[in-house]
C-alpha cells in the first residue's frame, strides 16, 4: 500500500495516522517531492473511477496561474499538468497493492478501502 502524503495537510496526516493505528504496512510517498508519473497517475485515476479534473485542487491551480479551462477534455493534458504541478493533486491518495485506490477526503474513504 502507498499513501501520497503531504505532511503539511491535516487530512493527509489523519489518513497516515489511520494507517498507523490500523497497523497497515505502507510506503509513504511525499508526492510533492516524488510526483507520480503520468502512467501512475493515469492508473490511479482509473482505479478511483474519476477523471483527472476531479482530483485537482482548483485553488492551488489558480495560485500557480494554471489555466485549467485550456485543458478542455484532454485527459493526457490534465495528467501532464498534474505531474508537472503535483501541488494541484488532491490529497491524500491511498493506493493498494492490488490496484484499488481512495482519496482520503473524507477519511471514511480510506476506511472503506481497508475494509474491502
Amino acid at each position: 500500500m502507498e499513501i501520497w502524503h503531504n505532511p503539511r495537510c491535516s487530512k493527509s496526516r489523519a489518513a497516515k495516522a489511520l494507517l498507523d493505528d490500523q497497523g497497515v504496512d505502507y510506503v509513504e510517498r511525499r508526492y510533492l517531492d516524488d510526483p507520480p508519473t503520468a502512467a501512475e497517475l493515469d492508473a490511479t485515476l482509473t482505479a478511483l473511477g474519476i477523471e483527472p479534473r476531479v482530483l485537482v485542487r482548483r485553488g492551488d491551480a489558480k495560485d500557480l496561474g494554471l489555466d485549467l479551462d485550456a485543458l478542455g477534455e484532454d485527459r493526457d493534458a490534465w495528467i501532464a499538468t498534474m505531474v508537472a504541478n503535483p501541488r494541484i493533486i488532491e490529497r491524500p491518495v491511498v493506493v493498494t497493492a492490488d490496484g484499488r485506490a481512495a482519496v482520503g477526503r473524507p477519511l471514511d474513504n480510506v476506511i472503506h478501502l481497508l475494509e474491502g
